[in-house]
């Protein structure tokens, strides 16, 4: 590997575009236009009435808290065209606005100067997308439970927070705080992120209703804000570290609450294993928690919604977790709260860190549990999955997000750069040190590249190119050469231009390491076994390919 004094990776990444035509509605929600930069938002006072019975929201309202960071009369606010924008208020009048696709263009009614506070309040109402196929097509569910009582929830990673309520929808800029107040004409709890602060049951028109405030005291981004509606039962726990305690709450549906105590006893070793490699709970104040969901699941951040039925695995499938028993939506959705939750991406195009850090949060927590060799099992299963059909990283500032690869693949790239790095304590470090020292912020791809090339002191930026800029991984092509009773190996990498990533093998017992390039190259390897060569495919997500 190239040794750095200084490395700064110069987005090289982003100059390989995938071929794909964008709409305006695109632009319109994927950049961030001089009408939207204009201005950050540090809280949201989210109010929605949700009729359960007609499967709409009444009238509902959100004020936006906004800081000016330039001078400015007019902004951007994004809310899903099937809504209908009752009024816009600021400073006790009505706004002039205009609407195109999902965005709202809005005219102040006088200039905003830089470094000024402001409040814009939306008020609305409508019928929100349904979710088709929760949380991957998504929107509302409208369901039953098992007693025949609603279930209601929402997912909208994807489709947006703008899809039912009006905000900024984009991953930049998330508020420092938020309070979240859902009504609804059902007797039934209602959980939201954060913490509860208030809950009365009422009664209007002789229907018996309920209004629940929730308070989140974190940074959230706008895909992580939900609701849940329904026949819950609610117990908790805690876990006691060093010099605090983390409370853990769990909102199940009534009928399988003895079956939730005992399925969520994994919860406490598992969170522990994560702070052992990220470091805290990122969302101490507002706690963790389970919300039983219609769906299989989605990290709303510390509300985490858990619909994988009890069961081992993948919904009961086992073979996606390599036949251990653990349940898999519990792990991998708890992992987002550090990576997605805490640090978000800038953008939908760089969701890689969010989805390939937590797939291989799941690697560390099986090592964790269950030793290095059945982690190394883990992570070769997660290769199965991994379809090679375009780059991880799509393109930039048009809400386009890249290849589902950056589940698997992300994880198999990190755990082929924790055998590149060949130093187990440094590793974990390194990835410790990025989940505390980026914990609540947004970022973008290359500023993660950037920190782990000045934390190893390697330039990594190659690698990382090859994995999430392109659809094919790395081969490795080789071939034996007899001379006398020895053997030669000659080889070479079939990859990028100027890849740079040592190959590994054994003979026998003993581990060797190579510095292939694009050029043939030989290597000596005396009087062997060819059958006791072994190329480390366990240690190293590459292809094969033997001449």
């Amino acid at each position: 590997m190239k040794r750095l004094i200084c490395c700064i990776f110069l987005c090289s990444l982003s100059t390989i575009l995938l071929s794909q035509t964008y709409s305006r509605g695109d632009s319109l929600r994927g950049n961030l236009s001089s009408l939207r930069s204009a201005y950050d938002v540090f809280f949201y006072d989210l109010d929605v009435v949700v009729d359960c019975r007609e499967n709409i929201l009444d009238e509902s309202s959100n004020e936006i808290y906004l800081l000016a960071k330039t001078n400015f009369q007019s902004l951007q606010i994004d809310l899903s065209s099937s809504l209908q924008i009752i009024s816009i208020e600021f400073e006790d009048e009505q706004l002039q606005f205009y609407r195109e696709f999902n965005a709202v263009f809005i005219s102040l009614s006088r200039e905003i100067i830089k470094g000024e506070k402001i409040i814009v309040k939306f008020n609305y109402y409508g019928k929100p997308q349904v979710a088709k196929n929760p949380p991957w097509d998504g929107g509302f569910s409208w369901q039953i439970d098992d007693n025949s009582n609603p279930l209601i929830g929402v997912s909208c990673q994807g489709l947006g927070a703008s899809s039912w309520w009006p905000c900024k929808d984009h991953q930049s800029d998330e508020p420092d705080s938020m309070r979240i107040t859902i009504t609804s004409n059902l007797k039934w709890p209602i959980i939201s992120n954060g913490n509860l602060i208030s809950d009365s049951i009422f009664t209007i028109d002789n229907v018996l209703s309920r209004k629940s405030s929730w308070f989140v005291s974190y940074p959230i981004n706008s895909y992580n804000v939900t609701l849940y509606i329904g026949d819950y039962i609610h117990f908790s726990d805690v876990l006691l570290r060093e010099n605090d305690t983390l409370s853990l709450d769990y909102y199940v549906l009534s009928y399988n609450k003895e079956k939730a105590q005992n399925h969520f006893k994994q919860v406490k070793p598992m969170l522990e294993c994560f702070e052992k490699y990220f470091g805290p709970y990122p969302f101490l104040n507002d706690g963790y928690a389970l919300i039983e969901s219609s769906y299989l699941g989605m990290e709303h951040q510390s509300a985490i919604a858990y619909g994988n039925n009890y069961l081992p695995g993948y919904n009961g499938n086992t073979n996606y977790t390599a036949d251990l028993d653990f349940d898999f939506i519990i792990v991998h959705e708890t992992g987002h709260e550090w990576w997605g939750n805490s640090i978000t991406s800038n953008d939908i195009a760089d969701m890689w860190v969010h989805e390939g850090f937590c797939t291989y949060s799941e690697v560390l927590y099986v090592e964790c549990m269950y030793g290095y060799q059945k982690m190394l099992e883990y992570v070769n299963n997660q290769k199965n999955r991994v379809i090679n059909d375009k780059a991880v990283i799509c393109d930039f500032h048009v809400n386009c997000k890249g290849s589902s690869d950056m589940y698997s693949k992300g994880s198999l790239m990190l755990n082929t750069l924790r055998n590149v790095i060949n130093n187990d304590s440094l590793w974990f470090a390194g990835i410790k040190g990025l989940a505390i020292q980026k914990k609540h912020s947004t970022l973008d791809g290359v500023e993660v590249i950037n920190y782990f090339n000045r934390f190893f002191n390697l330039d990594l930026s190659k690698i990382f190119e090859q994995y999430l800029s392109h659809k094919d991984i790395p081969e490795f092509e080789y071939k034996f050469q007899k001379k006398g009773r020895s053997y030669s190996l000659i080889y070479r990498w079939n990859a990028i231009n100027d890849f740079d990533m040592p190959l590994i093998f054994n003979i026998g017992i003993n581990e060797k390491r190579i510095f292939p390039s694009s050029d043939w190259q030989e290597l000596s390897l005396g009087s062997i076994d060819k059958k006791d060569f072994v190329i480390r495919d366990d240690l190293l997500f590459i292809n094969i390919k033997k001449t």
